[in-house]
């Protein structure tokens, strides 16, 4: 995410559990040296509220640095909250969805939980609320079983395209 850019960027990195989201959330932010905040665990570590996580998130766009954020964007409304937000601070929010195929998901939740009946169980109460984009939401779409380097290019290709609109 080097170069000139008039916006300051906002990635929101989403998709099914075990699909890769947090790899290449933390390895893309490490890389690019961005601030990566998972919104579940967050939430989860200090039980917080959605309206909590939204007023965390709108005090993060006043610093205006480049954002990366996954766990709590599994739905349309969610993102929409989130882009609303990043939009009125001035930022150009770009939604990552990241795919893998069933069989790589079942065997990385069974490794993740050490039981199929927990996996499953994970799986499907995560998926409940899934929902996939919508065509306004534009996502680049990167595959969870690719290389980090061709997931960062194909990234890095998408922010260039959007940049020159």
């Amino acid at each position: 995410m080097e170069g000139k850019k008039s916006k300051p960027r906002a990635l929101l990195v989403f998709g099914a559990p075990c699909s890769g989201k947090t790899t290449f959330g933390e390895r893309f932010s490490r890389k690019f040296d961005l601030t990566y905040f998972n919104l579940d665990e967050l939430r989860l570590q200090h039980r917080l509220t959605r309206k909590n996580i939204l007023l965390i998130i709108e005090l993060l766009a006043r610093t205006k640095k480049d954002l990366v954020f996954e766990g709590g964007i599994g739905t349309e409304k969610e993102r929409a909250e989130i882009r609303n937000i990043l939009r009125a601070a001035g930022y150009e929010p770009t939604l990552i969805w990241i795919q893998t195929d069933l069989a790589t998901i079942r065997l990385r939740m069974k490794m993740r939980y050490r039981s199929v009946s927990a996996a499953k169980e994970a799986y499907d109460k995560a998926v409940a609320d899934l929902e996939a984009p919508t065509d306004i939401e534009k996502p680049l779409i990167l595959s969870g079983k690719h290389t980090f380097d061709t997931q960062t290019r194909h990234v890095l290709a998408g922010l260039a395209t959007t940049e020159q609109k």
